[in-house]
């Protein structure tokens, strides 16, 4: 009898300690080059979601997923209607996309990160420069990348 009890509890335990010791799939990463094509469309919504802050660009719909989550550089979070639309009454002009680099992560997530700039005015009526600093998530769905979520940072601009 005691046996009977001590196969099934050793059998368990062996598991227990198997599963601790297995070996766990890294998930492989790698940045991305600038000719790579996804990597070039990624950049290329980057620069039309940079530009929205200077004109409306409709086809962005598109790439921010509907399940999208943002985080402003005031900590507030917003969803993808308001990733999308542009207040047309309080244009900023000369906006510019900077840097950015593409980490990839297996085949179907992707983190982009950038900065940008625009000119905007202050309270006072000034024109002033504001630049933000972003990590924005991409995620292949159905063979389409979709940006899931995004983070800005607001930063002193550079001479």
């Amino acid at each position: 009898m005691k046996l009977a009890v001590i196969i099934p509890v050793f059998g368990l335990a062996l598991c227990l300690v198997d599963g601790f010791t297995s070996t766990s799939v890294a998930q492989e990463s790698r940045w991305g080059s600038p000719d790579e094509d996804t990597v070039k469309f990624i950049k290329t919504v980057e620069a039309k979601w940079a530009n929205s802050a200077c004109s409306p660009q409709p086809d962005l719909k598109d790439v921010i997923a509907d399940d999208f989550q943002g985080t402003s550089p005031k900590g507030r979070r917003y969803g993808k209607q308001e990733a999308i639309t542009t207040d047309t009454k309080s244009l900023s002009r000369d906006c510019q996309l900077g840097e950015v680099k593409v980490r990839f992560f297996g085949d179907s997530i992707a983190i982009a990160y950038g900065a940008e700039s625009t000119m905007i005015k202050d309270s006072n009526g000034k024109d002033t420069k504001h630049c933000l600093v972003w990590t924005d998530t991409w995620l292949k769905r159905a063979g389409k990348w979709q940006i899931v979520a995004a983070q800005d940072t607001l930063v002193p601009c550079n001479p």
